[in-house]
């Protein structure tokens, strides 16, 4: 008898173990990008020197500042507003992003701080 009331423990527990494997961990915190002043899509750059050149640039006006917008719009993807992300790192520029969720769902970059929610 005590030997089927192991077996029956034994097995109930690796059921657990093997249910408890399957169920994806989700980010205790979760982040979502959003939109600022007059953009429709948050751009995802592809590294944060990027960022900081283009956006240097746009700040600069004139002809430079067209350069930066359409740098921008070459080098730049375009994530929707409230896409889930999860954050890599960041820092007081903005932060390194993985998209978890949606039609960019894997895409990594870098988005600026005040995208970041």
């Amino acid at each position: 008898m005590e030997y089927l009331q192991m077996i029956l423990v034994l097995g109930t527990l690796f059921l657990f173990a093997i249910v408890g494997c399957q169920t994806p961990v989700q980010p205790i915190v979760s982040h979502k990008l959003v939109v600022t002043g007059n953009q429709h899509a948050v751009p995802l750059y592809p590294d944060e020197q990027t960022y900081l050149h283009t956006s240097r640039e746009k700040q600069e006006g004139g002809v430079v500042g067209v350069v930066g917008d359409v740098k921008q719009n070459l080098t730049a993807k375009q994530i929707d507003d409230q896409t889930p992300v999860e954050v890599v790192t960041s820092d007081d520029n903005g932060a390194v992003i993985t998209v978890t969720d949606g039609p960019m769902k894997g895409a990594t970059g870098f988005v600026a701080k005040q995208n970041v929610n």
